[in-house]
């Protein structure tokens, strides 16, 4: 795997207050790298640290191989962005956008193939002025493509989205992944993130809390998967006294097991009927995002927020 991009130890702070401390993770090529936190985590300073719009107050990253601070227009043109916001020439229609961002690049993505990937096909005529927000929001991740770029950086990408909008902003964001494309991505959504993100990380404190899958956030929050199975009496009976985290009151097994391998494999050992039984009706309900992140972060209510830092 080649490494795209590395954060090394870095720290940012806007007078008295200490938004990154000794900040550390990298991204490898064609990999969807999740940022979660509460708010004021630091995830859009990390963001615009990585695009070249901040410079940290310790620490080193690079984007590419490249310092974003110091390679200007030549890292610029190898990367995209969607911004939290941005705003449009209000007269432009969204095919003159496309086109003028396209003939900013040596080698942009085909116009067509554009349109398709961010659902604007029917909108190329419209004026920008008249879009609604989801409409501006797919046109913000039309220009951000428009390079071809190797990396994509994404705030937020589908703030304001309705339901069928966010589907085919996933759509595209996987398609790009498929592509090679690299993609780093803020949300607030924690279905979001579990669909789309190959690994998390959960800022805390300014810091990388914790990095990895769903499976391994909630492994290093030590939650439990939530199992339940059909078995004659004296069977369950004898698994909650192996698994504590099972009770067998009926045949009806149910409970928490911390390792649903070890689980699957006494299932097995039962006579081929009540084994049979227990797989035909076994139920396996793994931890959350939503579950690992509360674990992590502390909280026990709304989990994300609505303007990330």
């Amino acid at each position: 795997m080649t490494t795209v991009v590395e954060v090394d130890r870095v720290s940012r702070s806007f007078g008295a207050q200490s938004v990154l401390r000794e900040l550390s993770f990298s991204i490898e090529q064609g990999e969807i790298f999740c940022l979660l936190g509460p708010n004021g985590a630091g995830k859009t300073t990390t963001l615009e640290i990585l695009e070249g719009f901040l410079e940290p107050d310790s620490g080193s990253v690079r984007v590419l191989g490249c310092d974003p601070l110091a390679s200007g227009e030549a890292l610029r043109r190898r990367v995209g962005v969607v911004l939290q916001e941005s705003g449009f020439p209000k007269f432009f229609r969204v095919g003159e956008m496309i086109e003028t961002w396209r003939s900013y690049y040596d080698h942009p993505l085909a116009y067509d193939d554009i349109l398709d990937l961010v659902g604007l096909r029917s909108d190329e005529a419209k004026l920008v002025r008249k879009l609604s927000g989801g409409q501006r929001r797919r046109l913000d991740f039309a220009l951000a493509v428009a390079g071809d770029p190797e990396v994509i950086f994404l705030d937020e990408p589908t703030t304001g989205f309705d339901p069928e909008a966010r589907a085919r902003c996933w759509e595209a964001i996987v398609s790009l992944r498929e592509l090679g494309k690299t993609i780093l991505l803020t949300t607030h959504y924690l279905d979001e993130a579990e669909r789309l993100g190959d690994r998390i990380a959960v800022l805390l404190d300014g810091a990388a809390g914790a990095i990895g899958s769903t499976q391994e956030l909630a492994q290093l929050a030590n939650l439990r998967a939530t199992v339940s199975f059909q078995a004659p009496s004296k069977d369950a009976e004898q698994l909650a006294r192996e698994f504590p985290g099972l009770d067998a009151a009926s045949e009806t097994v149910e409970g928490e097991v911390d390792e649903v391998r070890s689980l699957t494999r006494r299932l097995e050992l039962l006579d081929e009927h009540a084994s049979q039984r227990a797989f035909a009706s076994l139920r396996v309900q793994p931890p959350s995002l939503e579950q690992a992140y509360l674990a992590l972060v502390g909280r026990q209510s709304d989990p994300m927020d609505s303007t990330p830092q």
